[in-house]
């Protein structure tokens, strides 16, 4: 298993595999990775549903 990468500001994660505190999602049909940062700085948009272009 690769170290994962976050998708909007391109953060890897310590070791190996995704962290309990990043989240994921589904966007157009595609899966993407957040790391915590970015996770806790777009809640709103996140739990709004909303792309990550619109963040």
């Amino acid at each position: 298993m690769t170290a994962a990468t976050c998708d909007y500001c391109g953060a890897t994660a310590p070791g190996d595999g995704l962290p309990l505190t990043w989240s994921t999602a589904v966007e157009n049909g595609r899966s993407r990775v957040f790391c915590e940062t970015c996770s806790r700085e777009h809640l709103r948009a996140i739990e709004g549903k909303l792309d990550s272009e619109w963040w």
